[in-house]
């Protein structure tokens, strides 16, 4: 294997990793197996053992004494201090991707939104968190911003594993799709103080929800 496929591996062990990461598909605490990965995603274990160490270094994952990797808790702290900044981040990716949009980019997002209400009428957690992070980052993307869309996501990287606990409560479930509703109507007629108004909106709500239930058993900052 040459030295460039073999970095391509990495990286691509590396995007995978964190692609799961944000879309929720790991659990606070949960330990990550380099076998397991290595089997999931089709890559051999160096590449996904480097490239958790990677993760390692950015404080994205957690190193424990026994050398296992695991994905950080958080302290409620943390939690907020990364819900300001999401809010600051995300609310201008909105904003700047609103100018940027289509008929057919909001086509695609009205798909999405009913994909996520059957997603809700079936109580199908991990189905909402997936396609949660799919709509945000289909309007994050247009916002033509590479260099914001990575702290955006290594944002998710640290919050999304956390979402798997949104339908642990009934009053957010009701509820769930309100501002993605608000959000389209907004991107419709081009408003870009609105798109960021309701995207802001869309994280406090999932994080007033989320914050009571942060436990002692995650708490602990990474």
């Amino acid at each position: 294997m040459s030295k460039i496929e073999y970095r391509t591996l990495n990286d691509r062990a590396y995007d995978e990793i964190k692609k799961g990461l944000i879309a929720g598909r790991f659990s606070p605490g949960q330990p990550l197996i380099i076998r397991t990965l290595a089997e999931t995603y089709g890559i051999s274990a160096t590449p996904v053992r480097e490239a958790l160490q990677r993760l390692v270094a950015e404080r994205l994952l957690e190193m424990m004494p026994n050398r296992s990797i695991v994905v950080p808790g958080l302290s409620s702290d943390k939690f907020v201090e990364l819900v300001r900044i999401r809010t600051a981040l995300e609310g201008l990716a909105a904003e700047l991707a609103a100018s940027n949009f289509k008929a057919s980019h909001i086509a695609r997002l009205k798909v999405l939104l009913i994909e996520i209400d059957e997603a809700i009428q079936e109580r199908d957690n991990k189905a909402y968190v997936d396609l949660n992070q799919r709509f945000h980052f289909s309007i994050y993307e247009r916002a033509e911003s590479p260099h914001l869309l990575r702290l955006i996501q290594d944002l998710w990287v640290q919050v999304g594993p956390f979402f798997n606990g949104l339908f642990d409560d009934e009053s957010y479930i009701t509820h769930a799709n309100d501002q993605h509703v608000r959000i389209i109507e907004a991107l419709e007629k081009n408003d870009k103080t609105a798109v960021r108004e309701f995207i802001v909106r869309d994280i406090t709500t999932a994080a007033d929800s989320l914050l009571p239930h942060l436990t002692t058993s995650f708490a602990k900052s990474a």
